[in-house]
């Protein structure tokens, strides 16, 4: 690909680092809407502008309304050239102070995961201090992000996972407990471990999803921002009316919430979770690694 050329109002980043996310794995097996090529993908990045260690804002031309996204909204990474690049042409509003605190990797693993967690969190669900918050298939990079920041805000987090290493792991991080949800009955041995929960966080979807509603407590909030299992059967209106829960879809975010989400991180001192590193020319590695579905945190490439 040639070196880029920006436009007007764009910079030029030197990438050192750039994480794959789902989205990118999903391009490659023509499982996404409106597939342009050639493409450099990508939409988390850390690197130098000027000498000064900046991420990058992951999507584009968010819009005016902070309730939701504007019908020009992108994420970075397609059709606009992404982040498994040497250097990236982007527009200067998209460049932020990286948080002093982290290395490249980290860094890198902090953009789209840390904005869909916190617009997920405090912008849909409203988290308060002391709320008891179930994050589910925990392991991938939003679910761990949103483990960080509900502890460091002072909720009582548990996680599910399929796999008793990863609850494990995740408690390493913060979490009170949690159960594997390939165990019959786990959710409610769960919620008795738990008392109930005020805020559920998912990005999976599918049948479990309709569990949720008898793990909640009054005026709970439901936040989800995928859907990776398709379609909810067998999901009952009546706990949902009865108990005043919400539920609630988020995307991404704006860069306000991104500035918001940064500096919770820098005060904080949060530490995204990389799984592992590998060099841009072992790129196809790293998308075999995002395939296989065993990584606990981001995949990241070193640039």
């Amino acid at each position: 690909m040639p070196v880029p050329q920006p436009k007007k109002n764009e910079v030029v980043v030197d990438i050192r680092a750039a994480a794959l996310n789902h989205r990118d794995l999903f391009i490659t097996q023509g499982l996404y809407a409106g597939i342009k090529t050639p493409c450099i993908l990508g939409s988390d990045g850390a690197g130098e502008w000027r000498g000064k260690r900046v991420v990058l804002y992951p999507a584009l031309d968010w819009g005016d309304n902070p309730n939701f996204q504007g019908k020009s909204f992108r994420v970075l990474g397609m059709p606009e050239d992404g982040t498994f690049a040497e250097q990236i042409a982007i527009p200067r509003k998209n460049i932020f102070p990286m948080p002093e605190h982290l290395d490249w990797p980290q860094a890198a693993a902090l953009p789209l995961a840390g904005l869909t967690a916190w617009r997920t969190l405090f912008s849909r669900c409203k988290l308060k201090k002391g709320e008891r918050v179930l994050i589910t298939g925990i392991g991938g990079g939003v679910a761990l992000m949103a483990l960080q920041l509900a502890v460091a805000a002072g909720a009582e987090v548990f996680v599910s996972s399929g796999s008793d290493d990863k609850i494990a792991r995740a408690q390493q991080l913060g979490a009170k407990g949690g159960a594997n949800y390939r165990e019959e009955g786990w959710d409610k041995r769960l919620k008795q471990e738990s008392g109930g929960f005020d805020v559920v966080v998912d990005s999976a979807g599918g049948d479990g999803f309709a569990l949720f509603p008898g793990l909640c407590n009054p005026g709970a909030r439901i936040g989800f921002y995928g859907g990776t299992l398709g379609k909810v059967n067998g999901l009952s209106l009546q706990p949902i009316f009865w108990k005043q829960i919400s539920l609630l879809g988020s995307t991404m975010g704006s860069p306000r919430e991104f500035r918001s989400m940064l500096a919770f991180v820098q005060q904080h001192e949060i530490v995204p979770v990389v799984d592992s590193v590998f060099s841009l020319s072992e790129g196809v590695r790293a998308f075999e690694r995002m395939e296989l579905g065993g990584q606990f945190g981001k995949v990241v490439l070193g640039i």
